[in-house]
């Protein structure tokens, strides 16, 4: 890096911090502009603005990683954009290409490359995506323009401690309803789950387990992040259901633990009742990567894994080859890296 920036990198959060450019594209009379970088992180929108009053807003998140020698590279950013359009459609609202979302993600990237945090710190820089109606319309209707953002920041683990077992709770709430926005990552999904993961710290726990809204039999997601387990016949299982998120670290996790270690990888309905079959579980997305979950408190008793104090052997394996593959020291599948420099 030609330029440093006073940043303990192996100290990292998972919060805020104010980077030098971002990218702001805006749609009006049915087209998107060009597109440009900008040194302002502050939107002046419309208070009639749709975002604020009826949600159309969508987002995405995925990172850049620095590599051993000091090339940086995007994972799978193709879908990303795929997952953002299909959110897009769901809220009525103007799609984006893959090339133009791509190009936005890399101009963020390149402009801010003091702050890509350096390989071997275990940090990345994490890239936000959104898009959100604005101008102004008081009914409820689409908006008349869009903004398409895109800003970035370093940051270390989004679960305090890293690499080690969380603990949870199942939620006394629903995260989304089937036929609903379960599968679109749009903002009312996330306010929603506030309170939930707030009751679930006062009782002691990291975050919740969200159970199916239709039955309240089966597990849907862990927190904000997708739910797997390893059976004690060594198979990886993650849930089958319309309304969870299309997880891109899960996809990748199904192909990791197929094509890389063997493992026979299904995606299919996990009863809460049977949650003791699994020998280890964990949560992944692309904040948290992997975080191995220790216990799983559920009608008041905690049902404990591999350990409350060290992830499984299996969960290890997953997460330091899908890390490997991220920072460019495992060959990847055809197609997953986009290089920026």
């Amino acid at each position: 890096m030609t330029k440093k920036v006073n940043i303990d990198w192996n100290n990292l959060g998972f919060e805020y911090i104010k980077t030098d450019f971002r990218y702001i594209s805006n749609w009006k009379d049915g087209k998107w502009d060009d597109g440009h970088l900008t040194e302002d992180n502050m939107l002046k929108i419309s208070e009639a603005s749709c975002a604020l009053h009826y949600g159309q807003a969508c987002f995405e998140g995925l990172k850049a990683y620095r590599t051993k020698d000091g090339k940086i590279q995007l994972f799978r950013p193709n879908k990303n954009a795929q997952r953002l359009n299909s959110s897009l459609r769901k809220l009525l609202m103007p799609e984006i290409s893959e090339e133009k979302f791509i190009d936005a993600c890399k101009q963020v990237v390149k402009a801010n490359e003091k702050y890509v945090p350096p390989y071997g710190t275990g940090a990345t820089y994490y890239i936000r995506p959104f898009v959100i109606g604005c101008g102004d319309n008081i009914g409820v209707g689409p908006a008349p323009e869009y903004l398409f953002c895109v800003f970035g920041i370093p940051v270390g683990p989004y679960f305090k401690g890293g690499f080690k077992p969380v603990s949870m709770t199942t939620a006394k709430y629903d995260r989304a309803a089937p036929y609903g926005t379960g599968a679109a990552k749009v903002g009312g999904n996330y306010a929603g789950s506030m309170l939930p993961h707030k009751l679930a710290n006062e009782e002691g726990y990291t975050d919740c387990i969200y159970l199916d809204p239709a039955t309240h039999t089966k597990i849907e997601e862990a927190g904000a992040a997708n739910f797997f387990g390893i059976t004690k016949d060594n198979k990886f299982i993650t849930p089958d259901s319309p309304s969870i998120l299309p997880s891109i670290t899960r996809n990748s996790l199904l192909t990791v633990a197929r094509e890389y270690l063997g493992m026979e990888a299904i995606q299919e309905d996990i009863l809460i009742d049977e949650i003791d079959k699994f020998t280890e579980v964990g949560a992944c997305g692309t904040a948290a990567v992997i975080a191995p979950i220790g216990c799983i408190n559920y009608k008041g008793e905690d049902h404990v894994f591999y350990s409350k104090e060290e992830a499984g052997p299996v969960i290890t394996k997953l997460y330091e080859t899908l890390y490997g593959i991220q920072f460019g020291d495992i060959k990847a599948p055809e197609g997953w890296i986009v290089k920026v420099k």
